[in-house]
């Protein structure tokens, strides 16, 4: 488990009151992998560049979260950092910084070479295979 001691770029801490459901403890916000406080720190990267407000960002995880409630998932905290990402790619492409097949295309990337690497050895993702401008020419 990995907490996150650095809360400073969140310019008031009042605002992971906001946040819905946030896996916490004592010293702050909690996760149970690495790609759980990678997306964490991206929310909160992007929100402090501007390019959208940390209210903006509670709305889009909070939607994100109802829909998962009325799909029947379990509320269990179990997949709260799915969702927080589910969320951030939306509100991502609503704001024009990626688009869905960019993100689409790098998932699949990903995937596949998470099934290529043999064991124990680290992923490596090519560059020209998840671009998909490159994919056209």
């Amino acid at each position: 488990m990995t907490t996150l001691k650095k809360l400073d770029s969140i310019s008031q801490p009042a605002d992971l009151v906001a946040l819905p459901h946030l896996p916490r403890d004592e010293g702050g916000p909690v996760f149970a992998e690495p790609w759980q406080a990678q997306a964490f720190a991206l929310a909160v990267r992007l929100s402090e560049q501007g390019h959208f407000t940390w209210k903006e960002w509670a709305a889009a995880l909070a939607d994100e979260l109802k829909a998962a409630a009325d799909r029947g998932e379990p509320d269990d905290g179990s997949r709260y950092y799915h969702h927080w990402l589910a969320a951030l790619e939306r509100l991502a492409a609503a704001k024009h910084l990626s688009n869905p097949a960019a993100m689409l295309a790098r998932k699949e990337a990903w995937a596949e070479a998470y099934r290529r690497t043999p064991h124990g050895k680290p992923v490596e993702l090519g560059t020209s295979t998840t671009d998909p401008q490159h994919q056209s020419q």
